[in-house]
């Protein structure tokens, strides 16, 4: 008998194809896990032989069953092997979803009760028209897009016409229906609560794609001033302001008002499609890593992605990217000096919310900031924010900052409903569009506040080369167990911002998260070239020596391995120098004798930023390569002794992730690393550990890899120093940030500490934070600095580490700015 029926559809189904284009994730179907042996059904959300007839194409298209062919089982039979779960009134252009539950569903559970050895996979299929980011370009299309309202077959058919080209087909994860029955549930109930759970995934899979529904955002600003803690605050501003509770409301509606996002689909799509044109003038490529990870813990959770903050650039490339994986962009934190005329109004519309960079002072801004963040989390929108608070100038990721962090933390224990995940995630660029500010800023120059003159000038490096970007996501993070692990009776406990547990769970968090964005790090050309030509004298190496330099920076990143979530270069050395030549950041000067790399006073500065980005991986062998090469030979137990002895410091600057029961084994790696490499002699009989011969080549390659974190030594070495010869009980915390700040630029200017970022004030601050933390520094009740021998043990550690010319310079310039007491006699001050 001849299959008109079939050859309907066939025609129709090619008719479909000449105007739509699909994106299918995923697109390998082996990631699905399907088992052959067991019939597959295809679950379908709405009610359009549109959506079932691009389904069943694709599945030919990826090699999977056919949607449109029958499904044969000894226990259950059907023409087909899919159904709709909502399903439509026969004849009506409106939807009217009916709450039955679909009969083909009611028929497999039947045939399941009847046969326990009957088993489906029941596969989730969304598809969604107009999905595609960065195609879009007219009102039009913007208004017939996907969104959260029902419509009717006309808008369907309307929609296919204008976004047929950009339809996202995704194939979610199988149910099997044998495994769902094995609860012991009756036969109704299960068909009931098997529909439930298909509803909520494809509300969940919407919700992923486009977004929650916030087409009312005057309503949700209303329900934000409602709330009880910003009345208080109202009422309170009212009595201390001395003005009435209607002006006190206006302030409050205000702050509400500049605070929150207004986000628009269309103006996403919008921008998406500008950023696309961007990024392909300014980069040679965007890397994204383990994205996998976002998309398989979406469905179900609320999210915040916490990047790390090196560039003005991060928060778009980070949106983008997710919004072009078929996923809702999140709502980010944005500074309110980004709230420019024009330029505030389209990051507000794509899903920036702004805050002020001081709110203390103002406790109604900050109830109205603090709701309207528990809000979003409540109704699990997702979010973004850096929790270092400024971009990095000098590479490193930067102590974070608490106050969002805490508000989020302080939200989810009032109200944990919904589970929350932090994301953390790596942005690795190989050339920065801020780096000529962040030298002049380095060098002392007060930052420039943006403006829309600048962000006009700023189109200028839409003409240079930038490189490659890489994007690394990391696993998440599950608050509720992080808590549960740090104080185990959080849900019981009363919410009390001051309270120490939360207090401390919220410092603990962050410096999780800062040590997860270390893990992620992604080793560039850029990277690698960084940490061996700074290492050298006068930033300039033979080609053939830079290349072996590169050769072992390379061999220990592999064979002493920081973390699984790394990603390294393997690229050939030579190509290596050769693409950073193409980006201006070397140069390269041919000589009879052997051509020879050098990197400029002003590259040279780019480079250290660059150097600084993967510090913290090589932290260890490097400490390791110094030791060896400035005492030629030591025991492998003292050896280890320095490095605990420092390790604490280290550690907290860097983000380091061993803690003490670690610490052994990594030292360990590292050491074998290097004398599988030849840099050092280990002796395993005496324990001793040797320097290469001093007329070897070796030997100057163990100094150079100890180079790599000589800067960091230097600095934590000055700041013991300069505590020591002034003495405990003399020196305020912001007068040993000043003293620490003032002597590295007159070291960098008399010695060679030409490293722009050296004197970096905020990095001095972070070693003087470090030590308050490890409580070897103590602020008594006058605010000065108190400490005891420790700081006298933990300078001798690292002047272990240093070389002698460096050790006496630095005590030298530390030793003429300490102020003689009075109390000593005329000769004793010139003894």
């Amino acid at each position: 008998m001849f299959d008109f029926m079939g050859l309907a559809l066939a025609l129709m189904r090619r008719v479909l194809y000449l105007g739509t284009r699909t994106q299918v994730f995923p697109d390998n179907p082996e990631e699905l896990e399907l088992k052959p042996d067991i019939p597959v059904c295809y679950v379908l959300d709405e009610r359009h032989l549109s959506n079932l007839l691009v389904v069943d194409h694709e599945c030919g298209q990826i090699g999977l069953p056919r949607a449109m062919h029958p499904m044969r089982d000894e226990a259950f039979s059907s023409q087909r092997s899919f159904f709709f779960l909502s399903h439509n009134e026969r004849g009506r252009l409106v939807p009217n979803p009916r709450v039955s539950a679909a009969p083909m569903l009611k028929a497999m559970v039947r045939a399941a009760f009847a046969d326990p050895r009957f088993d489906v996979q029941l596969v989730p299929v969304t598809v969604l028209w107009g999905r595609e980011p960065g195609k879009q370009d007219s009102v039009l299309k913007a208004l017939l897009a996907e969104s959260w309202q029902q419509v009717s077959t006309l808008r369907h058919l309307l929609a296919m016409l204008i976004h047929g080209r950009h339809t996202m087909v995704r194939f979610n994860a199988p149910i099997s229906l044998r495994e769902f029955l094995s609860d012991g549930i009756d036969e109704p109930h299960a068909v009931r609560k098997l529909g439930r759970i298909l509803r909520v995934h494809f509300r969940r899979q919407r919700e992923m794609a486009i977004g929650p529904d916030l087409s009312h955002r005057h309503t949700q600003l209303q329900t934000l001033l409602n709330m009880p803690s910003v009345h208080k605050a109202i009422v309170a501003e009212a009595e201390a302001k001395s003005i009435s509770l209607v002006a006190a409301k206006r302030s409050a509606r205000e702050f509400a008002i500049e605070i929150a996002s207004d986000y628009s689909y269309a103006v996403v799509k919008a921008f998406a499609l500008f950023l696309t044109w961007v990024w392909n003038k300014v980069y040679n490529g965007i890397e994204v890593h383990n994205f996998e990870r976002v998309t398989a813990v979406a469905p179900g959770h609320g999210i915040v992605y916490v990047p790390c903050h090196r560039s003005h650039a991060d928060y778009l490339l980070l949106s983008y990217i997710i919004f072009t994986r078929g996923m809702m962009v999140p709502h980010i934190a944005a500074g309110s000096n980004l709230n420019l005329p024009l330029v505030g109004s389209i990051l507000r519309r794509s899903g920036a919310f702004f805050l002020r960079r001081k709110i203390k002072g103002e406790p109604l801004y900050a109830a109205v900031f603090q709701e309207y963040v528990h809000l979003m989390i409540d109704r699990g929108f997702p979010m973004e924010y850096f929790i270092e608070g400024g971009r990095s100038r000098s590479g490193r990721t930067l102590a974070p900052k608490a106050g969002i962090l805490a508000m989020t933390v302080q939200s989810f224990v009032r109200s944990h409903a919904r589970p929350l995940v932090f994301v953390p995630v790596y942005i690795g660029y190989e050339k920065l569009m801020e780096g000529s500010s962040y030298i002049a800023e380095l060098h002392g120059r007060p930052k420039k506040s943006e403006s829309l003159v600048g962000l006009v000038r700023a189109a200028r490096v839409l003409k240079r080369n930038f490189g490659r970007v890489h994007v690394n996501f990391g696993p998440p993070l599950a608050l509720a167990e992080f808590l549960d692990a740090h104080h185990p009776d959080w849900r019981d406990d009363s919410l009390d911002a001051q309270a120490p547990w939360l207090r401390g769970a919220v410092d603990a968090t962050a410096t999780e998260l800062a040590r997860r964005i270390n893990s992620l790090a992604v080793v560039t050309p850029v990277n690698l070239l960084a940490v061996t030509l700074l290492s050298t004298p006068k930033h300039a190496a033979d080609f053939r020596l830079l290349q072996k330099q590169i050769g072992h920076v390379q061999y220990l990143l592999a064979e002493s391995p920081y973390h699984a979530s790394i990603i390294t270069c393997d690229q050939p050395a030579a190509e290596v120098i050769d693409y950073v030549r193409t980006l201006e950041l070397v140069e390269c000067h041919p000589h009879p004798l052997g051509d020879i790399v050098r990197a400029e006073e002003g590259q040279a500065a780019l480079l250290a930023y660059f150097r600084n980005n993967v510090l913290h991986l090589l932290a260890l062998p490097a400490l390791l390569a110094c030791l060896v090469s400035h005492n030629q030979i030591l025991t492998r137990q003292r050896a280890k002794q320095a490095i605990k002895g420092i390790y604490g410091l280290l550690r907290a600057e860097l983000f380091l992730p061993w803690d003490a029961a670690e610490l052994d084994v990594a030292i360990d790696q590292a050491e074998a690393a290097l004398t599988r490499r030849g840099l050092i002699v280990a002796d395993c009989q005496s324990e001793l550990l040797r320097a290469p011969p001093p007329n070897s080549e070796a030997n100057p390659e163990l100094r150079q890899l100890g180079n790599i974190i000589r800067p960091t030594l230097e600095r934590q070495f000055l700041t013991l120093a300069l505590l020591q010869h002034h003495g405990s009980g003399r020196l305020t915390r912001a007068g040993l940030e000043e003293a620490t700040h003032l002597l590295a630029q007159r070291l960098a200017m008399l010695h060679e500490f030409n490293v722009a970022e050296f004197p970096e004030k905020l990095l001095f601050a972070n070693v003087i934070r470090n030590l308050i933390d490890a409580e070897i520094l103590q602020t008594d009740a006058s605010g000065l600095l108190q400490f005891d021998e420790r700081i006298t043990r933990a300078a001798e550690q690292t002047e272990l580490l240093l070389a002698a010319d460096v050790r006496h310079s630095i005590q030298l310039i530390a030793r003429a700015a300490a102020p003689v007491p009075e109390s000593l006699s005329h000769e004793e001050k010139h003894s």
